[in-house]
């Protein structure tokens, strides 16, 4: 009994060397107990060229020129639940909405209490701030109660202008971006022409007379023939 004791001992004590041996050859092959990083992190991953010069659309001017209350009052709908828009309306979970465009951001409205957010941010709703503020109100006035994310659509900002200021007018809408004049257009067009016309090479052309037909050479004087 002790001598089957003492052999299983012995494989066993064998088997933890032979353990430890392999151990420590594959961490010097394989630089298991090395803190360097590998050369090539992962899959690198290449960004997408989001490229420049994108076409922004139509200016506020423009969008304001042909913007309809109607179809801002309709879009206003979802704003009726904390809102009301009529002179002299109640505030409700948000401020009462009538003469809106022009007046200071953030003050007034009947002792409505605005966020710091708002009150201390300054200046006056003019429509490129009303613009600003319906895009995202929470970039337009970081830390603002408002939990409306925003209207992703600028004609759909130009409408609910359009609608606020029908209800409580405001100054006039800002000038639509003046297009380029249409002589203007032309004379560049005409610039670019003369400047190809004066860059190519002229090729000489051989003399010609009135009737556009080459002039024949005369023969030479005292010219002998072949007999």
């Amino acid at each position: 009994m002790t001598d089957r004791f003492n052999t299983i001992a012995g494989w066993v004590l064998a088997s933890g060397i032979v353990a430890l041996g392999l151990s420590s050859v594959s961490s010097h092959v394989f630089r298991a107990d090395s803190h360097e990083g590998p050369e090539v992190a992962g899959y690198p991953v290449e960004a997408a060229d989001e490229g420049g010069g994108a076409d922004q659309g139509p200016d506020l001017g423009t969008l304001l020129a042909a913007a309809d209350p109607a179809a801002g009052e309709k879009i206003f709908a979802k704003c009726t639940s904390c809102h009301t828009i009529e002179q002299g309306g109640a505030n409700g979970i948000g401020p009462n909405l009538y003469g809106t465009v022009g007046e200071p951001i953030g003050q007034g409205k009947a002792g409505y209490a605005f966020s710091s957010a708002l009150s201390g941010h300054g200046g006056n709703w003019t429509y490129e701030n009303l613009d600003a503020w319906l895009t995202s109100p929470k970039a337009f006035a970081p830390g603002t109660k408002m939990s409306f994310a925003g209207l992703g659509k600028p004609e759909d900002r130009a409408n609910v202008i359009a609608y606020l200021k029908a209800n409580g007018g405001g100054p006039d809408y800002p000038a639509p971006a003046a297009a380029p004049a249409e002589g203007d257009a032309a004379a560049a067009g005409e610039e670019a022409i003369t400047a190809d016309v004066e860059g190519s090479a002229v090729e000489p052309v051989e003399a010609a007379d009135a009737t556009g037909m080459q002039k024949p050479v005369p023969e030479q004087v005292g010219a002998t023939t072949n007999p």
